[in-house]
């Protein structure tokens, strides 16, 4: 008896999916470009699999503050590397690496697409040039030497720990947020460093990276637009809960944009219109920053109008023909 057909179709993908190199199509861009808004639009066209590179949406029970997916996008369509841990758990560069490589893998072998999209760019340009990532596992007596520090002499004294260890760090790492800090002086006390090269291994899948690009001041729209939309959407209560749950506000999971600024709100150090303008003009300024890190792979990456998605999306289709 022969096959029906949609099994014909499925078997037939991932036959192909088995013979040839593998693949990988990533989208990225700032946040409220609309990375997820494409990908979705993407697998109305072609079966894929979304692949999150987003350094937030790892979380469990973070879900407005992260933007993520919705209920009924992560029904239609399978996503990866969101609700991976909880908000007191930590997660690094490095787990990141091989859960998204097994994904890739794994949605190659059932002839999907595996699509990565987030404004994480590290996590992405990781996965696409091949890093060798190892993982720095915390360091208990280091961990609690350094909170004594920040506890008897402050942020500058964190700092200048890091700056003796590795100077290039305190120009990307936020030396206002002490967890972040501390990370970093974990990081390069076990040897990772910043501005040193990664040791890298070819990735094992041919890639086209889309970059989508909106103007600064139709960005900021977007972005104000999204943080109404949160607040509107239960975001206050969300971190209300969290805090109620025990989750302190110093957790590196709670250092996303939105999540202190709304705790102080609910701790009556300042006024709600406070809290989520000041939200906002932090989201605007990480967007900045998520465009400089991407602007630095501009030869890798094919960049599109944000108003032009389906350029987008015709160029991805084209490429995985080839």
């Amino acid at each position: 008896m022969p096959l029906p057909k949609a099994n014909e179709m499925a078997v037939e993908r991932v036959s192909t999916g088995a013979r040839r190199r593998q693949r990988l199509l990533a989208i990225v861009g700032p946040t409220a470009a609309g990375k997820t808004e494409m990908a979705m639009r993407l697998a109305e066209r072609t079966p894929i699999e979304v692949v999150s590179a987003d350094s937030r949406q790892v979380y469990r029970r973070m879900d407005i503050g992260s933007a993520k997916p919705s209920r009924a996008q992560m029904e239609r369509v399978r996503h990866h590397l969101i609700d991976v841990v909880e908000p007191d758990e930590g997660f690094s560069l490095g787990q990141f690496a091989v859960m998204a490589k097994q994904a890739i893998q794994n949605a190659n072998i059932v002839g999907n697409l595996p699509v990565m999209a987030g404004g994480t760019g590290q996590y992405a340009i990781a996965i696409l040039e091949g890093w060798n990532v190892p993982s720095v596992e915390a360091d208990p007596n280091l961990r609690r030497e350094l909170e004594n520090l920040l506890n008897s002499d402050g942020l500058d004294a964190l700092a200048e720990r890091l700056r003796a260890l590795d100077p290039p760090a305190l120009e990307t790492v936020d030396a206002r947020n002490p967890r972040r800090l501390i990370r970093a002086i974990e990081r390069a006390s076990a040897g990772h460093r910043t501005g040193e090269t990664p040791r890298r291994t070819p990735p094992s899948f041919d890639s086209l990276t889309i970059g989508i690009h909106v103007e600064r001041q139709e960005l900021y729209r977007r972005v104000d637009e999204r943080v109404e939309r949160m607040v509107a959407a239960g975001f206050v209560e969300e971190v209300e809960s969290l805090l109620e749950s025990g989750y302190d506000i110093d957790l590196p999971s709670m250092s996303g944009i939105g999540y202190r600024e709304v705790a102080e709100y609910l701790r009556g150090e300042c006024e709600l219109d406070d809290a989520i303008s000041r939200t906002k003009f932090r989201t605007h300024r990480y967007a900045r920053s998520q465009y400089n890190w991407f602007k630095r792979d501009d030869r890798r990456i094919r960049w599109i109008e944000a108003s032009r998605v389906e350029d987008g999306i015709d160029a991805a289709l084209e490429w995985l023909s080839a």
